[in-house]
């Protein structure tokens, strides 16, 4: 019996030594959740705490800031490669007022980039950019160097801003330049303070370069310059717009910067009120690129001031040349369901197209009447009209 228990004594020995030089392969860190766990919930109330500490929230709630003059709300690089599920968005939240301080300059005030980044407002809130401060009749054309309103650049994977109310732009509101994937929906821009006087001036609701897959859907605007400007990117849809005040839903103008294509443009279900133009295609006189695949479905004009529908190949920034180029091409062109009305001193449509340059356009159920019909039509395309 001692025998046994000797033996017994000296296996379970051995197997402790091997235990202990061998042991059990711990388990690797959950490096993911440790770096969810990381990043809490942060309510900030002052525009630099919120640069500075921006990656190391996942949500992010902006309370009633007053960004200092001179100083970009700045959220870019947000989460950049660091999640894979939706739960793993990065959020950032407008709570209450936002406003920002005054100083001539070129902005913007807001700024925001990344990979997977939902914007969104709470109930009541408002982001405010003063733009009376600046606004001066002359946009971005002279006077007061004014900021651009809102970047959204290099917005990739499947981002969204959502449900904003935007006042007083002092230039421009939202440049969305370099993204991929972006959807806005719902948001409000009201800059209907600057119709003053005529004071406001260059307040873009939605310009777009350089990005794709792109949708705007149920905008409200309130402007004195385009509801939406498509300057170059493909599979881009706006729809379900109210545009008033400004000058109307445009593609372009195309040329004369680094990227001049367009494609794939959807523009559909949408109104325009109240402005200088409706429909406009504009591309830059004696520039290069092209414009395909465009098409504007059911769109509805009432009190249009100049344009009902105008489509030139002859812009230049202080106005039409009057002589089209043919260096930025118009085709595969599609205009269905075009109804409404310009008053008596605008015109209906106009159409400046170069010898050869505007081709394979679609042009059923448009009835635009009101105003003058254009005696200075150029090489308009088979199935269009100028009447």
């Amino acid at each position: 019996m001692a025998h046994f228990a000797q033996t017994l004594g000296l296996v379970l020995g051995v197997a402790s030594l091997l235990v202990s030089a061998n042991p059990l392969p711990t388990p690797a860190p959950d490096l993911k959740n440790a770096a969810l766990q990381k990043r809490a919930s942060c309510t900030f109330t002052a525009a630099a705490d919120a640069s500075a500490s921006k990656k190391s929230c996942a949500t992010i709630v902006l309370d009633g800031i007053t960004v200092p003059s001179g100083v970009t709300l700045d959220l870019t690089d947000l989460g950049s490669g660091t999640h894979a599920t939706p739960a793993d968005f990065y959020q950032v939240t407008f709570e209450g007022e936002t406003t920002w301080g005054y100083e001539e300059w070129s902005g913007p005030l807001f700024s925001i980039s990344g990979e997977d980044i939902t914007v969104t407002g709470a109930s009541g809130h408002s982001l405010n950019g003063n733009g009376a401060k600046w606004w001066d009749g002359k946009g971005g054309n002279g006077g007061k160097t004014k900021p651009k309103f809102f970047y959204a650049l290099s917005l990739t994977g499947t981002s969204s801003i959502t449900g904003l109310n935007i006042l007083n732009t002092p230039v421009q509101a939202f440049s969305i330049d370099g993204s991929t994937g972006l959807t806005l929906a719902d948001i409000t821009i009201d800059n209907s303070a600057g119709d003053t006087n005529s004071l406001a001036a260059n307040t873009d609701a939605f310009d777009v370069g350089s990005s794709t897959s792109i949708t705007i859907s149920g905008a409200n605007v309130q402007n004195q310059d385009d509801c939406l400007a498509i300057n170059s990117g493909k599979s881009i849809t706006f729809t379900g717009g109210t545009c008033s005040g400004g000058h109307g839903l445009s593609i372009g103008s195309v040329g004369g910067r680094d990227d001049n294509t367009v494609s794939g443009v959807n523009i559909e279900s949408s109104t325009i009120k109240n402005s200088q133009n409706g429909v406009r295609i504009k591309t830059v006189y004696d520039a290069t690129g092209s414009v395909s695949g465009v098409s504007y479905r059911d769109i509805t004009l009432s009190g249009i001031t100049k344009y009902g529908i105008i489509i030139e190949q002859d812009y230049e920034n202080g106005g039409p040349t009057g002589n089209p180029t043919t260096g930025v091409p118009i085709t595969d062109l599609t205009l269905d369901g075009i109804t409404g009305t310009v008053e008596s001193s605008g015109t209906n449509i106009q159409i400046l197209c170069g010898s050869g340059s505007c081709s394979s356009w679609t042009w059923t159920g448009v009835s635009v009447t009101g105003g003058k019909t254009s005696s200075s039509c150029k090489n308009v395309p088979s199935g269009a009209s100028c009447s």
